[in-house]
């Protein structure tokens, strides 16, 4: 049996910050040695093959779903079975069921090893659900998959699943319903050890869903040598010794969603935890103070959002020498208490935005009550080019706390600018869907 990886890009495009998809790796674990497999990912090379394969296995984004149904579809036309997952599939069932042979509901290690004595059977069921958030992540997921494959050199490792915060936006409250899952930290260290890079990104939703568990592993990393990449919540700025042992343990990047400055719209999203981290600046200084760069994220559209808080939030970022920020206009992803209010008020601009061809990348997904849907476009994007600017990359470069603390951080800090610049450029008004669909019949 031969089974294709398939991670669909958005658009059929290439991407330049393209990580490698750890899902693929952790099914190639479990995926018994006689079962051959390849990985084709669309973000980094061009699917041109191939199509003698006896089962195609997607994992699918809202983002990537109309481009996943293209080429599912052209699979599904040559006979070849097509099983789908994510998150997508998971918040949208019915829609994923109408495009593939099967689907997997929540994670797919928990029912792999069944779907595939089913694939191999010739009898696929058309549902595959993962009860809870329980894991069967394998010790050591099989990382030989990515070789010879232009991913950005920071590996994926994730210790948790899950996040205890209801914000209403949020597809992995969706996804997993507020519960948690770790991993043992012994194993997750003696996989870390067994890597051959220094740096690495922690994927975890929350990396301190469970401080006690988070903090036995900072323990264990501390003799590893090793920097990292993590996303926590606002809160933590106000825990000092958690924020020590970040520090000691090598943590070069935290990821935090600020979301707003309006304490109003922290309160109607569900995100109240920003508060208890106290004022923003402070927060952020907390985190700086320890050498540790800050990337934040805001969130604009809610209804005590203007034109001017895309500004506030935009000189914010600079004026606190954030290594990375993200500026976008809020999403409803399907299956959130967001979508659902919106739709619920008439305020959806595209009703199955993630399927229409009219939407393009980066334009507002619906009326927000405190400026046009179009200023909430521009004023994102207009956010994202000026922080982005040389002069705001060298303004915040020259930060010896953090983001120039020393060659590493200063390395670290002018890649990811560089990177980031260029795709907010090539990102912006791209479509969804696209690209070649499917190689020619009976390629190899």
């Amino acid at each position: 049996m031969k089974i294709l990886f398939l991670r669909p890009g958005m658009g059929g495009r290439r991407a330049g910050d393209a990580m490698e998809p750890l899902v693929f790796a952790i099914l190639r674990r479990l995926t018994p040695p006689e079962v051959e497999t390849l990985l084709v990912d669309e973000r980094v090379e061009k699917i041109d093959g191939p199509t003698s394969v006896d089962l195609v296995a997607m994992t699918v984004e809202t983002h990537t779903a109309l481009r996943a149904y293209q080429l599912a579809a052209g699979y599904r036309r040559l006979g070849i079975p097509v099983v789908m997952g994510g998150h997508h599939p998971t918040l949208q069932p019915e829609e994923a069921l109408g495009h593939a042979d099967a689907i997997v509901i929540g994670d797919a290690e928990g029912v792999w090893p069944l779907l595939l004595r089913d694939a191999q059977a010739g009898r696929l069921r058309r549902l595959y659900r993962a009860e809870g958030t329980e894991t069967a992540l394998p010790a050591d997921p099989d990382r030989s998959i990515f070789a010879g494959k232009p991913y950005l050199r920071l590996p994926l490792v994730q210790h948790g699943r899950g996040c205890p915060y209801g914000c209403d936006f949020c597809s992995v409250s969706a996804f997993y319903g507020g519960g948690l899952c770790h991993r043992p930290a012994g194993q997750v260290a003696a996989e870390i050890a067994r890597l051959d890079r220094r740096n690495l990104f922690f994927v975890d939703d929350n990396f301190m869903a469970d401080r006690g568990r988070t903090e036995e592993l900072l323990e264990a990393l501390v003799p590893l040598r090793v920097r990292w990449t993590c996303q926590v919540s606002l809160d933590l700025a106000a825990d000092d010794r958690m924020l020590d042992l970040m520090a000691k343990s090598g943590c070069a990047v935290a990821l935090i969603g600020f979301e707003s400055l309006d304490r109003r719209n922290l309160e109607q999203m569900g995100k109240g935890v920003n508060l208890a981290g106290g004022d923003y600046a402070a927060a952020v200084e907390q985190f700086r103070r320890r050498g540790i760069m800050v990337y934040g994220t805001f969130l604009f559209g809610y209804d005590h959002d203007t034109p001017a808080s895309m500004e506030a939030a935009m000189e914010f970022a600079i004026r606190n020498r954030l290594c990375l920020a993200n500026f976008n206009p809020l999403t409803p992803f399907p299956g959130t208490p967001l979508h659902a209010r919106l739709q619920r008020e008439g305020r959806l601009i595209h009703e199955r935005w993630w399927l229409d061809p009219a939407y393009r990348y980066g334009q507002a997904l619906f009326h927000p009550r405190g400026m046009t849907a179009t200023e909430l476009e521009e004023g994102c994007f207009r956010a994202r080019r000026e922080f982005y600017r040389f002069s705001s990359i060298l303004r915040r470069g020259a930060d010896g706390r953090a983001n120039g603390r020393n060659l590493s951080s200063l390395g670290l800090f002018t890649v990811g600018n560089l990177v980031s610049r260029r795709e907010i450029l090539l990102k912006q008004g791209s479509s969804l869907g696209g690209g070649v669909l499917l190689p020619a019949e009976g390629g190899s």
